[in-house]
């Protein structure tokens, strides 16, 4: 069965996406606290970043990272909103439009998240991307 949020890339693993367009108040996307981003069943390998397609805003501050629950910078360090714009790619605190490929983590049966601090973030849209091998029988990544 195909499922568009799967798409092999042969020389790295799978890849799993998924978009959020922010939208600042409570019960929204852009509201401060953690979301999950990929479900992760099993032991994978995983790469994670973003891609900005619209310019991120606040107006307190926001900072956004991503990672796991007790290591919410693992994956991707604390950034400032402001550095998050239209057409870079976020993978550390330093978006840019070409990137070395982030580092590998290994990660088992944890879920793999974002975090918003310090004020919400009202606008703007990335679509995460992990790229992940599976290590153990039957791991996977799903977008959640």
């Amino acid at each position: 069965m195909h499922d568009d949020n799967y798409v092999p890339i042969t020389t790295l693993g799978l890849s799993a996406s998924k978009a959020i367009t922010y939208v600042a108040g409570a019960g929204n996307s852009g509201v401060q606290g953690a979301t999950t981003l990929f479900t992760v069943t099993g032991t994978v390998a995983v790469y994670l970043f973003a891609v900005c397609s619209k310019t991120l805003t606040s107006s307190g501050g926001a900072t956004i990272k991503a990672g796991i629950a007790g290591n919410t910078t693992g994956l991707i360090a604390s950034t400032g909103y402001g550095s998050i714009t239209n057409a870079l790619i976020w993978k550390d605190a330093s978006p840019a439009t070409l990137i070395a490929f982030p580092s590998l983590n290994i990660i088992t049966g944890t879920n793999i998240i974002q975090t918003i601090a310090t004020a919400d973030i009202s606008d703007g849209t990335l679509t995460y991307y992990c790229v992940y091998v599976p290590l153990s029988s039957g791991a996977s990544v799903v977008a959640a």
